[in-house]
Formats: structure tokens, sequence, C-alpha cells
């Protein structure tokens, strides 16, 4: 997904006092339809995925002493060194990096964006180990926290607006698997005023996972 199929969704100048106040790179990549994938560098995407394999290793880990003190220190020294790169949320590189799985945001269980118009998103998502719930299947949290990023996509561009989620239901039809890649589908049912109505389903191949429903709202200019 580029900024072109997202359109008017992006936020612009009109958001500049909300929490959708847009640094110069996105403004701009709205007005003339370009893309800004530099930010963060061309190894930010081994950079994102190695601190996954951080948090995956974390997951199951159960370190010794030993292991955990040597650890700490490392952590110590590494946390040390990123203090030097911290930004405000504008600048982050999570803005603009839609060449990325989630676009570079390791809060976000890694997707990737096949096609979204005003008719639905279509993507393909995987839960890492990072995301276990039990029994080798991914945590029902993390499911909607994919659903509720991919929902937003989906409202916010059959809108052509910025919005923000108001209502979030989550069904859960059958387990959903780690380190596998699922197809989600998300859509808008229809839209009244500010308010759109969307829709989203989970498949491990033909078997359906989980679906969502919700409400998102379209902000008003600078609306938090």
């Amino acid at each position: 997904m580029n900024e072109q199929q997202a359109g008017d969704s992006l936020p612009n100048a009109e958001h500049h006092e909300g929490a959708f106040r847009p640094m110069t790179e996105l403004m701009n990549a709205h007005d003339d339809g370009t893309i800004d994938i530099t930010r963060g560098g061309p190894h930010y995407g081994e950079f994102v995925e190695q601190v996954r394999g951080l948090m995956d290793r974390a997951r199951l880990a159960c370190p010794s002493d030993e292991q955990a003190l040597e650890t700490i220190g490392i952590l110590k020294q590494l946390n040390d060194k990123l203090d030097a790169a911290v930004v405000d949320e504008w600048s982050t590189p999570t803005w603009t990096r839609h060449d990325l799985p989630a676009r570079g945001n390791i809060t976000l269980p890694p997707f990737v964006v096949d096609h979204a118009d005003r008719d639905g998103v279509d993507a393909r998502i995987t839960f890492r180990t990072f995301h276990l719930g039990g029994n080798n299947a991914a945590h029902g949290g993390q499911i909607a926290i994919g659903f509720d990023d991919l929902l937003g996509l989906a409202a916010a561009v059959h809108a052509g607006a910025v919005t923000r989620t108001a209502s979030l239901t989550v069904d859960y039809r059958s387990v959903t698997p780690l380190n596998t890649e699922l197809k989600v589908r998300a859509w808008a049912e229809r839209q009244e005023g500010r308010k759109v109505y969307v829709r989203a389903t989970l498949h491990d191949g033909d078997r359906l996972c989980a679906e969502a429903h919700g409400l998102f709202i379209v902000l008003k200019p600078g609306q938090p």
C-alpha cells in the first residue's frame, strides 16, 4: 500500500492541532502523491526484524541467573545507544515506511497490504512467537490489534478521511496459528455522516479464525 492508495485518508494540514498533527513529509505526500520511504535508512527493515526476533525469543526465554544478568547488561547498553535515536512520534519512520510489513511498527503484528480501495482492504498477516497466547495459538488481544489497524485503514480509505476507533468487537471462531501467513479482508459496510461501520475476517486457508465488526469516527479538523 502507498500514499496514493490512501488518498485523503492521510492526515493533512487541517489536522495539525489534533492527535494526527502531521509532519511536513506526510503533508507533502498527501499533496503530490509521492512516497518517501527513506526515513530510518536502508537498514531500518532489518533493524525492525532483529527487534522482532528479540521479542520472539524473550517470549519463551527462561534464562539462568547468569544469562539474565549478562543480558540485562547488554540491554542497558543497547537502550543507552538507542536514546540518541529517539524522536517524537511524528518523526518516526512508521508514518512513511509503507514498504515494510506493518509500516515497520513493531507494536503491530507484521502484515502486508496487497490491495486497498473504497471497497475494502486485502492483507496478509503473521502472528509470531511474541504474540503467543497459549498452546501455540495467537493471543486474542493481538488478533484484536491486527483487526483494529486494518479496519482503521479500511474506514479511512472508504471515507477519504482520518478516522479513530469508537468500538471494536471480535468473535473468535477457531484457533489462530502462530508463524503462519493468514489472510485478512476488511471493508466498510456503510457510512452515516461521520460514522463508518466496518467488518473484517481472518482466515487460515479456508478456515475462519476470527471476525470483527466495529465503528470508526471521521475526525473533525484538529480533533485528537
